[in-house]
């Protein structure tokens, strides 16, 4: 019988993790010829989420845990679940239930087709029309600068052969960028489309800082244009400064006593050609940031502990 692993990601989920359990539980009795774990791999939660989870594993030796020793992040921590899954597929879900549990039958029908990588695609979302708007917007904007092609509305939900599995086991990236890594290896798609329900409880644990992290990692990893925006706009403005600077010159020649030039255009232009240097230093300092990481190489996650990857399934 071939494992499917399902992989979930949580932090100070208490009020979800029973319900996604459940839930993977009951799409996964309906395929009978399947065994399944379900691995939970959490980011040191401050309630009572790994106690949940240590109950819901001593009575089904199908769950399993891994607890972190601090909170690594919400792009490092699941991928470094998927790289411990065993099964012949991984399937990656939220534990907010955005993902609908009910499409893993669905995924696993496409990968029995001869897909190596299915994966969900939202189409419409029950979220604020305006933070959906917002999304769809990044990823236009990611999707038009990338060096390759990659998938809007795509957030990593989805079923990944073992083949791929070892190929991300290779890659050895110690901040990747999912969603973006699997469009990078190339293996052909089965897209399944699906409405984003809304979080039923609990609150988003994202934040203007998590998000913006998540943003620019997609841009680092996966495209050069914004460095080369800055050596075409520094050409572009000094071409404009010098042709600014001879019309001046020649309104002063021709006309040498009425022409007064004034200190407005010269602060207004010291301060534009500041602005444009720190926020394309800024962008520099994005790709040296991603770099230094990289150099770095720490680990993905450390563990705190792990609670029946001793059993099989």
């Amino acid at each position: 019988m071939k494992l499917i692993s399902v992989v979930t990601a949580c932090f100070n989920e208490e009020e979800n993790v029973m319900d996604i359990y459940g839930q993977v539980k009951s799409v996964m009795a309906r395929c009978p010829e399947y065994r399944y774990e379900h691995i939970f791999i959490d980011n040191a939660s401050t309630d009572s989420t790994v106690t949940i989870l240590k109950k819901v594993a001593a009575a089904d030796h199908n769950v399993k845990i891994i607890v972190n020793t601090r909170n690594f992040g919400q792009v490092k921590s699941p991928f470094y679940a998927m790289l411990q899954a065993k099964g012949d597929a991984v399937i990656t879900i939220v534990a907010d239930l955005q993902d609908p549990p009910g499409l893993i039958e669905e995924f696993i029908r496409k990968w029995e087709a001869g897909y190596k990588v299915v994966i969900g695609v939202k189409k419409h979302s029950e979220e604020s029309g305006v933070l959906f708007g917002l999304r769809c917007i990044y990823y236009n904007l990611l999707t038009t600068m990338a060096d390759v092609e990659l998938v809007k509305n795509f957030t990593g939900f989805g079923l990944y052969d073992h083949e791929v599995m070892d190929t991300l086991r290779r890659v050895d990236d110690p901040n990747p960028f999912p969603r973006g890594l699997i469009c990078d290896l190339g293996y052909e798609r089965g897209v399944i489309e699906y409405t984003q329900p809304r979080r039923k409880r609990g609150i988003t644990k994202n934040n203007f800082f998590t998000l913006y992290d998540i943003a620019m990692l997609g841009i680092t990893n996966h495209s050069k244009i914004p460095l080369r925006l800055a050596t075409i706009a520094g050409f572009a403005l000094a071409v404009l400064s010098l042709a600014i600077a001879l019309v001046y010159l020649m309104y002063k020649l021709v006309l040498w006593d009425r022409f007064e030039t004034g200190l407005a255009p010269v602060v207004i232009g010291l301060f534009f050609f500041s602005a444009v240097q720190l926020f394309f230093v800024g962008v520099v300092g994005e790709y040296i940031g991603a770099i230094y990481s990289q150099v770095l190489r720490r680990p993905l996650v450390v563990e705190k502990e792990r609670v029946n990857f001793d059993e099989e399934n």
